[in-house]
């Protein structure tokens, strides 16, 4: 065996070692992605989802870190919330996350029957058709 083979063998090793961290890095599960539905303007809702992100981060979640969040602002628009919804849903989010009214949260159920919903209302949400039960 000559050395030049020798050398590329070794250079090939060398090329297959450092790209194997690469592939394994592939493979590893993409971020997941937290669809936001709010009903109002990002400032409107600043002091919530401040509060919300604290509560993400306390259980291990940083946005941008190791969890991805997608906001959907209606701005008071609220015929907006259905396609808005619709968008998240696209995205295939693991969640939605809701701030706002009652609209806000049929917004989301009428996208998806399939994605969790995280909301709160003032309303009974069986009452009004959110859920089938408590």
């Amino acid at each position: 065996m000559t050395s030049s083979m020798q050398r590329r063998d070794f250079v090939a090793m060398l090329g297959a070692a450092a790209g194997w961290p690469l592939a394994s890095r592939a493979q590893q599960p993409a971020m997941p992605v937290i669809g936001f539905l709010g009903s109002a303007s990002p400032h409107q809702w600043m002091s919530r989802r401040r509060a919300f992100l604290e509560g993400l981060a306390a259980t291990g979640f940083v946005e941008g870190k190791n969890v991805a969040i997608e906001y959907r602002w209606a701005e008071g628009r609220y015929e907006r919330l259905p396609a808005l919804a619709a968008d998240l849903v696209r995205r295939n989010v693991a969640a939605i996350v809701v701030l706002g009214n009652t609209l806000s949260a049929l917004g989301a159920k009428e996208a998806t029957a399939t994605i969790p919903i995280i909301f709160r209302v003032a309303a009974d949400p069986v009452e009004i058709g959110l859920v089938t039960s408590l």
